[in-house]
């Protein structure tokens, strides 16, 4: 591979949000530096980056797609990434394969809910950012409103380095504030550049903007300080320095500007990426390679070389059922060698390598080696899963990696062809292994498999890929919600079953007591039977009809819980007496006592915790109250507030699009589940009648 020594290696994520030019960037960047012949087109289906069916139909980013360039010496990773709400998390998991960022500003929308969220990924993981100003050439594009966004929402130390010449249908360049020259991109998409005088009618304003841009740089440092209030300028080399230091420090963000699908403004960028995004030497210096010894549990530090003990994560999983798995991965150390085996430190298992591969889109470049600071692929790695760390089992090391956010949506899934539940059940586990966001589980009450994700586009993709992946159609459906029953008082009664027919007869006779326990108690069985009124081979009988009416229910069918049963009297026939006898009998007592005993329907209740930017707390309250929440307590956050509340399940089953609504999409929420409490006597009665339907049309059926 080329440019394996570390300091001459980029790489960086393109992020945004939705629609805002990543993948037409990362596409241009390919085509300038020469590592493909002919610019990608989103539009025309040919992007290097955008090759999933479901990508290609909707003309979005749902996955992060590798990609790699050389520019001047220097190996340029570029890692486009999904901006849509649905698909952050995929987002959030990719940053820790990169040492940088170039975030894309629209000149037409600026900067939106789903842009804040990707900032403070980039900053959690403490990423050098670039920013670059998109679609200049577009109708109703506006540069500084892009920049007074910037300002506003994520950074105060926005640094303009280019003002737009022209804009819409006019944009032909732009002014360099460090050349103090001006840029002219050639119209035909070849991205040729020819450098010219500043335009007259633009001195006034590059003069403004120049000042401010060499005070900006003047304040990351004392001694350019110093130079500038002695001089009054400061020098192209010192610009150039300052740029960098105040960069990679991370207070200051450069700002450039061009058309990725024009290609203007790409080879100023890449110039940019070399000089001030930082080579993952660099990066070590400022963010340290740590991790956790599994033997003993301390801290290890790694640095980027390759004489050091391998250290790399698996940020990406692909799964194709023809072709098998592929891991993406980051080496941070050491050397990841074809043909060798690693240790999987975070499973505790051996792995052995076979082929190895840089990535371009879906195109995979064999190569023998990925050494330190590389980004590429393993294929048919067994028991590694994204996350995983891949070390020397000698000196073994566990990387950190992102903690995804719970998923918010969830339906549930059954076969439109009867027989397929199999077939189900192995595709969603394949893309589970693709995909860490989603939940899969078989609710035991409700007999459903139900599907979780990130919203609903997530689990529509999810289950268009089931369905061309893996060959199996499913269809969606709201989950039934898990209700349970109870009772609030004390009730005996009597079950007696008999039966006579031609020969042996039925006879059973139990009395039965209920009574309710604590919640959370389950179910209690007590045998009080003494001077053998009921023979003791009888007994486990009647616990069993007992146990079989509790899962029935009794007021809606929903299982009964915290109840405790006892047998306190009965009787026998010394012919007709029979284990099935009793079960039945048990059961008719179990049913009268019920009656009595006061039952109510049991709905369960979620913990929420809703983050709500500061101007629509108050919306977001007044809709939780609507939901029959009861609001736990508000405290204050960097990005807003944080509102704490106990919501009932069924309340919650549409939420995500809602809180989206009344957020503009700024607004996240995470749930668990609290406990059950009782269901208000009017929604309760509903709920039977409709449980009452059901059974009735079950039985039509």
């Amino acid at each position: 591979m080329k440019n394996a020594d570390v300091k001459e290696v980029r790489n960086i994520a393109i992020l945004s949000h939705g629609s805002a030019g990543k993948t037409s960037l990362a596409d241009a960047m390919l085509f300038t530096g020469g590592a493909v012949d002919l610019q990608g087109s989103v539009d025309n289906d040919t992007s290097v980056f955008m090759h999933e069916p479901e990508e290609l139909a909707r003309k979005i980013t749902i996955t992060s797609s590798l990609g790699f360039l050389d520019w001047k010496g220097v190996r340029i990773n570029v890692i486009d990434t999904p901006g849509y709400i649905n698909f952050l998390e995929e987002t959030k998991g990719t940053l820790r394969a990169v040492d940088g960022a170039v975030l894309i500003i629209s000149a037409i929308s600026g900067v939106k809910a789903e842009t804040e969220k990707i900032y403070k990924y980039a900053c959690d993981y403490e990423l050098p950012r670039v920013a670059f100003v998109s679609k200049l050439d577009k109708e109703r594009a506006d540069f500084f409103r892009a920049v007074g966004d910037m300002e506003k929402y994520f950074c105060k130390n926005a640094i303009v380095l280019q003002l737009p010449i022209g804009l819409e249908d006019k944009f032909s360049g732009v002014v360099d504030l460090v050349k103090m020259k001006a840029l002219m991109f050639a119209r035909d998409g070849s991205g040729k550049i020819e450098e010219k005088d500043i335009p007259a009618d633009m001195k006034d304003q590059v003069a403004t903007y120049r000042k401010k841009l060499v005070e900006q740089i003047a304040e990351t440092d004392d001694g350019l300080l110093e130079k500038y209030l002695d001089k009054g300028d400061l020098p192209r080399e010192d610009i150039i320095a300052g740029l960098k230091h105040g960069t990679i420090g991370g207070g200051l963000l450069p700002v450039l500007c061009g058309s990725p699908v024009k290609n203007m403004g790409i080879q100023p960028l890449l110039d940019m990426v070399l000089t001030c995004l930082p080579s993952p030497a660099e990066h070590a210096r400022s963010v340290q390679i740590k991790g956790t010894d599994p033997r003993t549990g301390k801290e290890t530090v790694r640095k980027p070389a390759t004489e050091e003990p391998l250290a790399a994560i698996v940020f990406k999983t692909i799964i194709d059922p023809f072709a098998g798995k592929l891991s993406l991965m980051r080496v941070f150390s050491g050397a990841l060698k074809a043909d060798s085996t690693v240790y999987n430190s975070t499973r505790q298992v051996r792995e052995k390598i076979g082929s190895l591969f840089s990535i371009q889109g879906k195109k995979q470049v064999s190569t023998q080696v990925l050494a330190a600071g590389q980004i590429g692929a393993a294929s048919k790695l067994k028991d590694t899963l994204t996350g995983d760390t891949l070390c020397a089992e000698a000196q073994p090391i566990v990387l950190e990696f992102a903690k995804f956010a719970d998923p918010v949506m969830s339906y549930a899934i059954e076969p439109k062809s009867r027989g397929d539940e199999d077939k189900v059940s192995i595709g969603v586990h394949k893309i589970l292994d693709e995909d860490p966001t989603l939940k899969f589980v078989f609710d035991e009450q409700t007999k459903e498999m139900v599907l979780s994700g990130m919203g609903q586009v997530h689990l529509e993709v999810t289950i268009e890929k089931l369905r061309r992946k893996f060959g199996v159609d499913v269809k969606m459906k709201t989950p039934k919600v898990p209700y349970k029953e109870t009772i609030r008082a004390r009730a005996k009664a009597q079950g007696k079953y008999k039966k006579q027919t031609g020969g042996h007869g039925q006879y059973g006779d139990a009395w039965i007591e209920v009574e309710p326990l604590p919640r959370g108690s389950g179910f209690e069985f007590v045998d009080k039977i003494v001077g053998g009124v009921i023979p003791r081979q009888y007994v486990p009988a009647v616990e069993k009809g007992l146990l079989e009416a509790l899962h029935e229910g009794f007021l809606a069918g929903y299982p009964l819980v915290d109840i405790r049963a006892t047998l306190f009297d009965g009787s026998y026939h010394a012919v007709d007496s029979s284990e099935m006898s009793f079960k039945i009998a048990a059961s008719l007592g179990f049913k009268k006592a019920m009656e009595a005993a006061k039952p109510v329907l049991l709905e369960p209740i979620m913990s929420v915790e809703v983050v709500s930017p500061d101007d629509t707390l108050g919306a977001v309250i007044g809709d939780l109250n609507s939901r029959r929440g009861k609001v736990q307590g508000v405290a204050p956050q960097a990005n807003g507030q944080a509102i704490k509340a106990l919501v009932p399940m069924s309340e919650m089953l549409s939420y995500a699009p809602t809180l989206n609504s009344l957020t503009s999409g700024r607004g996240m929420y995470t749930m668990e589940f609290y406990g059950y409490e009782d269901v208000p006597s009017h929604l309760a009665q509903k709920i039977m009648q409709e449980r009452g339907v059901q059974h009735q049309n079950q039985k039509e059926k």
